[in-house]
């Protein structure tokens, strides 16, 4: 526990230290969507800005599936008389 505790406090150091929030975190948002690229256009073969836009859907579908899996879940955790009430 001590050791996640520290993590925590050293992330939140690094993260108040950070100037540019968007430069820290491009590298990993471009590997991200060149996930994607790949996904939509394995042999390279389409023009880059249509590469981009395909991928860029590819990766809403991905959001939208991992919050309707969410979403999936929590249901399941409620309680079936809080779930009715709710309107889940």
């Amino acid at each position: 526990m001590t050791k996640d505790i520290n993590k925590r406090i050293a992330a939140e150091i690094s993260w108040a230290r950070t100037h540019d929030r968007e430069a820290r975190t491009r590298p990993a948002r471009e590997t991200f969507l060149r996930r994607f690229e790949k996904q939509v256009d394995p042999d390279d073969t389409l023009p880059p800005e249509e590469r981009r836009q395909r991928a860029e859907h590819a990766k809403r579908a991905y959001m939208l599936q991992l919050a309707k899996r969410s979403a999936i879940a929590r249901r399941a955790r409620l309680p079936q008389c809080k779930s009715r009430k709710s309107g889940y």
